[in-house]
């Protein structure tokens, strides 16, 4: 499948002005990748370097000028989306000057402004110096509350980081997602399910559950011998973490996300629905005035092109009807409330939508989707087979 080339990972804020499920935002995303992280967890293909002071001190510098360079388009934004790498391998004070960094290219009215963070980096400090900038909720990557698990990751923090860092960000006024991980090596369907348990407890206003990707050529993949998955055991998971959530009142409104009422992502909505975003710093990319592309994913390259004046130096494509239709289906159909055919086929006239009305009957053909009232939603089996069913879109 045709991948969109977007750093996300997937928390998120209150904004109420993004019906869940697809609505467009009333503006961009603007998205900063920092790429630094003190160690490389065993299961990241992430770009990522480890932070010095020269290295700080480049980027962001570097990132002031590329957001210079990225004003001539001139977009308003909606939404701001910190992600890496972890942010807080920056300092209180940088995170402070990138945040104004943010407020000075946003133009103040920010509707949703999440940032990644480890629990060990979620300090008072760097919290502090968040909230003061205006960031409105934070995403911690918990990924489990075993020890033994996160040591088999390569994760370098402990369960009682994540609860303190939680509680943390709890006091401060923050919306917080919790970042879980399952189908980790030697957990059983019971300790996932215990995972989640002692998650909710905390009280979290969103809840992103990832299946564990082996991705080629990462600590763990090496280790566990070239990237074996089990595919049965995966949707087991799968639709055991569906009906655990749900069960307790949580509301699915993605593959991998959970909310409560008003706290979905918007940021990753509009992204979903193919929205316009920017995207700032090395590996970042971004979708605006019918290009798509992405920076060098590497600091030092990335810097120096900066510097000649150039952005997006990457992937760089036009974009069609043609394209953004079949994207705006591939990506929308992973919201529970799905996609608006009429409403994508006026946005974007020019698509093959003869050939698309076909795929989607198609899907509802063989159970893996169904429409109702104009719009075409994936299933419970098709949400477990999203990949394969949004192929049937592609040309």
């Amino acid at each position: 499948m045709r991948r969109i080339p977007v750093n996300m990972s997937i928390p998120q804020d209150n904004s109420r002005d993004n019906p869940p499920g697809g609505g467009l935002s009333r503006g961009a995303g603007l998205y900063v990748h920092v790429p630094f992280c003190a160690t490389r967890c065993d299961f990241c293909a992430f770009y990522q370097v480890a932070p010095t002071v020269a290295r700080t001190r480049l980027f962001l510098d570097a990132v002031e000028r590329e957001a210079g360079l990225a004003a001539r388009d001139a977009p308003r934004f909606a939404t701001a989306f910190w992600g890496g790498g972890t942010p807080g391998a920056l300092s209180a004070a940088n995170l402070a000057r990138l945040g104004a960094l943010v407020k000075k290219n946003a133009g103040g009215g920010l509707s949703e402004w999440t940032v990644e963070l480890t629990p060990a980096s979620a300090s008072e400090a760097r919290l502090e110096a968040l909230r003061e900038a205006g960031v409105t909720r934070v995403s911690i990557g918990v990924q489990s509350l075993r020890g033994e698990l996160l040591e088999k990751l390569g994760r370098r923090h402990t369960p009682r980081q994540s609860v303190e860092a939680f509680g943390r960000a709890r006091k401060l006024g923050f919306a917080v997602n919790i970042d879980l991980m399952f189908a980790l090596p030697g957990q059983s369907r019971d300790e996932w399910l215990g995972d989640l348990g002692e998650a909710l407890r905390l009280e979290p206003d969103h809840v992103s559950t990832y299946c564990l990707t082996l991705e080629e050529d990462t600590a763990l993949w090496l280790r566990l011998g070239g990237g074996r998955t089990d595919p049965e055991r995966e949707a087991d998971l799968y639709l055991a973490t569906w009906d655990f959530l749900e069960e307790r009142g949580w509301r699915q409104y993605e593959i991998s996300n959970f909310a409560r009422p008003g706290f979905e992502c918007a940021h990753n909505l509009n992204t979903w629905a193919m929205g316009e975003w920017i995207g700032l710093g090395p590996s970042a990319a971004s979708q605006h005035g019918r290009v798509r592309g992405s920076n060098a994913a590497d600091l030092d390259a990335w810097a120096a092109a900066v510097d000649r004046g150039e952005r997006l130096t990457g992937g760089r494509t036009a974009l069609d009807d043609a394209t953004l239709a079949e994207d705006a289906l591939i990506f929308g159909l992973r919201a529970n409330a799905g996609v608006d055919l009429a409403g994508t086929q006026r946005r974007f006239p020019g698509g093959d939508w003869e050939r698309l009305r076909a795929a989607a009957d198609a899907l509802c053909g063989n159970g893996l989707a169904e429409q109702a009232a104009g719009r075409l939603r994936l299933t419970r089996r098709g949400r477990l087979l999203a990949d394969a069913a949004g192929a049937e879109f592609l040309k």
